[in-house]
C-alpha cells in the first residue's frame, strides 16, 4: 500500500496513476510494495528531521527512511515541495516532472540504488530517467 500525507496545503495530482507507475517500477525491479507513506512538508519540517536523524545541517528535497525487509519493500519518504519547486526552475524541468523524479528517488533507495559516489550518481539517474519514461507512456 502507498499512502500520501502532507505537512503543508500541497495535493497530489493523479494519486491513483502514480501509485499504479510505483508499484510497477518496484515490480519490475523484481520486488513486491509493503507499506511506502510520503509526507509532504516544507523545507523547515525536513530541516528538522535531517539535523535530528541525520545530523546534517542542510536543505535537502528528499528523505527516505528504509524498512524494508528481504524483497519486500517499506518505509517513509519526506518530500519538501519547497525544494521540488525550486529543483524545477534551477534543471529547467516542470514541477510535475521533478516531483515525480523525486518520488521515484526514494524508492529506488528503498531498492538498493545509492548516490553516495559520482557513479553510484549516474546510475541513479539513469534509473529515474528509466522510470519517468514508464510513467510517460
Amino acid at each position: 500500500m502507498i499512502e500520501f500525507f502532507s505537512e503543508t496545503n500541497f495535493k497530489l495530482k493523479n494519486k491513483k496513476k502514480i501509485t499504479s507507475w510505483i508499484q510497477s517500477i518496484i515490480e519490475i525491479e523484481g520486488c513486491s510494495l509493503g507499506e511506502i507513506s510520503y509526507v509532504f512538508c516544507d523545507d523547515k519540517y525536513l530541516h528538522a528531521i535531517n539535523v535530528e536523524y541525520l545530523k546534517h545541517d542542510t536543505l535537502t528535497d528528499i528523505i527516505s527512511f528504509d524498512y524494508s525487509t528481504g524483497k519486500q519493500l517499506n518505509g517513509e519518504i519526506y518530500v519538501s515541495i519547497e525544494r521540488v519547486i525550486d529543483n524545477a526552475k534551477e534543471y529547467k524541468d516542470t514541477f510535475e516532472n521533478e516531483l515525480l523524479r523525486v518520488l521515484i528517488h526514494g524508492v529506488l533507495h528503498f531498492l538498493g540504488y545509492s548516490d553516495k559516489k559520482e557513479e553510484d550518481q549516474r546510475i541513479m539517474r539513469k534509473k529515474e530517467d528509466e522510470s519517468l519514461s514508464v510513467f510517460n507512456n
